[in-house]
């Protein structure tokens, strides 16, 4: 392996010392504070740029994902959701595998899906791996398209076959839709349903979707067509259900249909979940929905992105400190959120004026970025006040360090704009809107079996290759822009 091109390991220690200093270590786990530096260089990439509280938030994420990484009693590396528990929950788990697939070192992932799927000695999945909705196919594949472990994926699709196969038996409701407990979407106290009311979801019915189509794609990986033919008209099925059960065209958005029949009065974040796995049609309209996360009534606050729209008058209604999604910022949602915006903006037209723009984009991430405080210190917790920013758990030991959702996977897919791919293609598509950062470099980034840099540099003077966007494969340079236009590069064949 090559390794970083550009940036100096040493640049970032300073980072990883405050964190180690700013607060006691609750909880010690395979990868102890003292050892996180020496972990951390080793296992992620790497990453600068000219907002240093973005800079500061990507190094700190990392740190705190790597305090979750432990053995679990079946011998299995897994990814804790919570510190103080030792079983992983698995309400998190597609958010773990889109952020831990830019590790170097992919075995302790393999462990951690081997737990979930093969738990016992016969081989059968952990007993509450479908108590969550989940979109565990989904982000297998799109695992897959950085790290390129195809006979690992594709051993794996007869259990996720069968995985699918289960929801459909259980939640699958005889018109072909989806339904689910507003808890078991990890998602309580909602306004639009209950942990009790059977409601269609646009989560799960976007879930089973994403999933039919990464299975889809799975199984033409292994050879077979006609699995891939049958999830492939699952997928046609569910797309045309859910466009015509959950948009409400007098509201422009997808809602939830409530067991009984009508449609939920309120607007509400997982009504954007399904453009994360490209379900709208493109060209018909639906984008409008997207008019809402600015607006300032609808999702649009001081800190972020409110769970349900703010005009609503059971907005904040349901209490304080019981896991309420009637409002309050979640990281788990803002993460959904955002990855659905980067593929409006990139894969879906928009008539003039734009609904939602690049500026849109980084104006979210940033306030996401500065959410990351807890008396001016970096923290992540389990979810905010909108408009004072506060932790909504306080320092609840339970919520310290809540691993549940994502942020590097969203900086370096989003902001950087690397969009992992089936080719051989390296697509840079960065969503930074003009006059936002004046330089980056991500570096030391493992990539179909490649080390990759991807560098802006506004005037040529950060780092003396020039003016532009520059891509590197194993420190060589293989593409170049003068802007930051989407910018596509042929991978070189892989040394023998």
């Amino acid at each position: 392996m090559a390794g970083p091109a550009v940036l100096k390991p040493a640049a970032f220690a300073h980072h990883i010392e405050y964190f180690n200093s700013m607060e006691n270590e609750n909880v010690i786990n395979l990868v102890p504070n003292s050892a996180s530096w020496d972990w951390l260089q080793a296992q992620v990439p790497y990453f600068e740029c000219s907002q240093s509280e973005v800079e500061q938030i990507y190094w700190y994420r990392w740190w705190a994902l790597r305090k979750h990484l432990r053995k679990s009693e079946t011998g299995h590396f897994v990814f804790t959701e919570f510190l103080t528990r030792a079983n992983p929950v698995s309400s998190g788990l597609g958010h773990h595998l889109m952020e831990l697939r830019w590790l170097h070192d992919q075995v302790p992932v393999d462990s951690y899906v081997q737990y979930w799927l093969r738990k016992d000695e016969q081989g059968k999945p952990q007993t509450r791996l479908r108590f969550y909705s989940s979109w565990l196919q989904d982000a297998l594949y799109q695992r897959w398209m950085v790290t390129r472990d195809t006979g690992v994926l594709t051993g794996l699709l007869d259990d996720l076959v069968s995985d699918y196969d289960i929801w459909e038996k259980s939640k699958q409701r005889p018109d072909g839709l989806y339904w689910q407990f507003d808890v078991r979407d990890a998602m309580e106290e909602s306004i639009s349903g209950s942990r009790t009311k059977k409601n269609i979801r646009p989560t799960i019915n976007s879930y089973m979707f994403g999933n039919a189509r990464a299975l889809a794609a799975i199984a033409r990986l292994a050879g077979k067509e006609e699995i891939a033919a049958t999830f492939d008209a699952k997928a046609v099925t569910l797309r045309k259900l859910t466009l015509e059960s959950m948009w409400d065209a007098d509201a422009k958005f997808f809602k939830v249909r409530l067991e009984d029949g009508p449609l939920a009065d309120v607007r509400e974040a997982i009504g954007f979940i399904p453009w994360y796995f490209g379900l709208p049609e493109k060209n018909a309209g639906y984008e409008a929905a997207w008019a809402q996360f600015s607006d300032t009534e609808g999702f649009n606050a001081p800190f972020g992105i409110t769970t349900a729209e703010r005009r609503h008058p059971r907005f904040r209604s349901h209490g304080v400190g019981t896991c309420e999604w009637d409002g309050a910022i979640w990281p788990y949602a803002t993460s959904q959120t955002l990855v659905a915006l980067a593929n409006v903006l990139r894969d879906y037209p928009q008539p003039e004026p734009a609904v939602v723009t690049k500026r849109n984009y980084f104006d979210a991430f940033v306030d996401y970025t500065r959410a990351h405080r807890y008396d001016g210190l970096p923290y992540l917790g389990e979810y905010q006040d909108e408009l004072t920013g506060e932790w909504l758990k306080g320092r609840d030991e339970r919520s310290r360090y809540y691993n549940h959702s994502t942020y590097a996977d969203l900086l370096i897919t989003g902001m950087v704009g690397l969009r992992p791919r089936a080719d051989d293609l390296v697509e840079v598509h960065s969503l930074l809107p003009d006059n936002s950062w004046s330089w980056f470099c991500l570096d030391n980034v493992r990539y179909h079996d490649r080390d990759l840099t991807i560098i802006w540099d506004k005037d040529g003077k950060k780092y003396n290759r020039g003016k532009g966007l520059i891509i590197l494969i194993d420190g060589q340079e293989i593409g170049r822009g003068e802007t930051l236009a989407p910018l596509t590069a042929k991978l070189p064949a892989l040394a023998k």
